[in-house]
């Protein structure tokens, strides 16, 4: 069960358009959560301890995706948090990068909701599995 997803993106537009997105997940109970910058996902994080999945754009002002990945890895709060990084930035090396800093996956902007969709699926279930053999 998804409680909450945390979308990071500076575009306003963006945003509106992942909650047309995820509206299947909001019917079920998700609630959505929106920063503009890394700075504010790293505050919302904070404050929202119950994240279950963060969407997070590479290019923003203030702090990046990348810089965002970076500072969230030593915190053992933020690093069990799954993030789909979903960029522009299409090149193998930036998806690579990503992935090296603690992404579970990477989408290229434009993509397809139903792919997107997919990835959250597999992601969570992949995370949820993990956890209850953990716990």
């Amino acid at each position: 069960m998804i409680r909450k997803i945390l979308v990071v993106d500076d575009s306003q537009l963006l945003h509106k358009m992942y909650e047309l997105v995820l509206r299947r997940y909001v019917v079920h109970g998700t609630t959505i959560l929106h920063a503009y910058d890394g700075v504010q996902a790293l505050d919302l994080a904070g404050i929202h301890t119950d994240i279950d999945l963060i969407l997070l754009d590479v290019n923003m002002p203030n702090m990046n995706g990348i810089e965002f990945l970076r500072l969230r890895n030593p915190n053992p709060v933020l690093a069990c948090i799954p993030v789909i990084v979903i960029s522009t930035e299409g090149k193998e090396r930036d998806a690579t990068l990503a992935l090296s800093e603690g992404a579970a996956d990477y989408l290229t902007k434009p993509f397809d909701p139903s792919e997107l969709h997919a990835k959250i699926e597999l992601i969570l279930d992949k995370w949820n599995g993990a956890n209850r053999a953990n716990g």
